[in-house]
């Protein structure tokens, strides 16, 4: 059974995450919202889950050029440097591009929505980035470096980038001059226009530096995109962009059609208004997304997003000893588990249906394979959970009744 570099981490994101809360708690800063938080770890679960159906088609195309390469790198001090290099290289232009090119960037955006920056961030990750990302590390199969020897670098040029992602650490010296360090991945998640599209290295700011587009840290940075999510859906995290580019679409003329899709953000026909540029931002003035839905009941949101981590984390660890069928079953109830957890958030209109049919299905489920000899324990155990669930979210229903919290929306 083979489980991932990022899978075996898990425990030690939740361990910095925690030491990183304590530090804010300590020094009175306000480093973690916890609907924001919340949310960004919910985009990760998903992201890891959805990843177990791209991840093979990178291998297999990896693996095909690997037999096919032109020269053959061994496994030597210098060919693990020289690797460290090409993966870094080839990251730099798969995340310049992505924010270059509006179909890629519909799906790298997910990274960019939440309005504070914190560890949790660096989990917030799309669901779908993983289908063309690959494309862009495969000239490294061809010139021979061995497929092993990739997914340990590939996944260490990932590892590197969590730390990164907070404002605890201002600045490191000399070091900004080589690495990737947060101030200059601050620089990257900022919505202001001189910020935009600036820092795209992975573990090394040279490339940014070679190629024209570093920024240094200056004033304040205003996290998130220039039109904000104003969610906490991570389901419609990953489309609303989609829909976005979608609504363009339809509205413009002959080819312009596919170049809606082909062209930076923010582009539009002349006839639509041409490029619409960001604006600048006041940060003393600017209000970030506050909606919280639940008010009362952290608790229970808290509640559905565990159910989900230890389903994810699951289907990351037995993905190679269970059926295609249980598998993906497991990866679709988890991913409406997901949105249902952003529509508790928000107090949607459709959340109390919604949550209460995912209990009720979990319990016919559990019903249906009681005597199942493969699952017997398992089904047992999601019945009596099922009950616990339905008994703490009547309690919850009652209380936004009571309150008449839900939205009409």
């Amino acid at each position: 059974m083979k489980v991932s570099y990022i899978t075996y981490s898990i425990p030690i994101f939740f361990l910095l995450i925690g030491i990183e809360l304590l530090f804010g708690y300590l020094t009175k800063k306000k480093l973690y919202r916890f609907n924001d938080a919340l949310t960004n770890l919910n985009l990760g679960i998903g992201s890891q889950v959805v990843g177990v159906m791209t991840k093979g088609l990178l291998f297999l195309a990896y693996l095909y050029l690997y037999e096919h390469r032109v020269f053959t790198f061994e496994n030597t001090w210098w060919a693990w440097v020289l690797l460290f290099l090409g993966v870094d290289f080839f990251y730099y232009w798969f995340h310049r591009k992505s924010h270059e090119i509006n179909a890629l960037w519909a799906a790298h955006i997910v990274h960019h929505q939440s309005e504070d920056y914190n560890l949790s961030v660096a989990l917030r990750q799309s669901w779908f980035q993983g289908w063309f990302s690959w494309a862009f590390y495969l000239p490294l199969a061809v010139i021979g470096f061995d497929p092993i020897m990739f997914a340990a670098m590939n996944s260490f040029n990932t590892l590197y980038q969590f730390w990164i992602h907070t404002t605890t650490i201002k600045t490191m010296g000399p070091l900004e001059w080589i690495f990737n360090t947060p101030s200059h991945h601050r620089v990257h998640h900022g919505s202001n226009p001189k910020y935009i599209d600036r820092n795209h290295a992975g573990s090394l700011i040279i490339w940014d530096r070679l190629f024209g587009t570093f920024q240094k840290e200056e004033e304040e940075v205003v996290y998130g995109i220039t039109s904000p999510l104003n969610s906490w859906n991570p389901v419609w995290a990953n489309f609303h962009y989609w829909k976005d580019l979608w609504e363009l679409s339809k509205k413009s003329k002959s080819f312009d059609k596919v170049l809606v899709f082909i062209k930076p953000p923010g582009w539009q026909p002349d006839y639509l208004g041409g490029f619409q540029a960001p604006q600048e931002i006041d940060a003393s003035t600017y209000h970030k997304y506050e909606a919280d839905g639940l008010r009362h009941d952290h608790i229970y949101v808290f509640f559905v997003f565990v159910i989900c981590l230890v389903l994810g984390t699951s289907v990351l660890i037995l993905k190679d000893s269970i059926g295609s069928i249980p598998l993906y079953s497991t990866m679709f109830y988890l991913l409406v588990t997901l949105g249902i957890c952003g529509g508790l958030m928000e107090n949607k209109k459709w959340l109390i249906p919604a949550e209460y049919a995912r209990i009720f299905a979990t319990l016919l489920v559990a019903l249906l394979f009681w005597e199942h000899p493969a699952f017997m324990n398992i089904m047992r155990g999601a019945a009596l959970f099922a009950l616990v669930n339905f008994t703490l979210f009547s309690r919850v229903v009652k209380h936004i009744r009571k309150q008449g919290d839900v939205r009409i929306v």
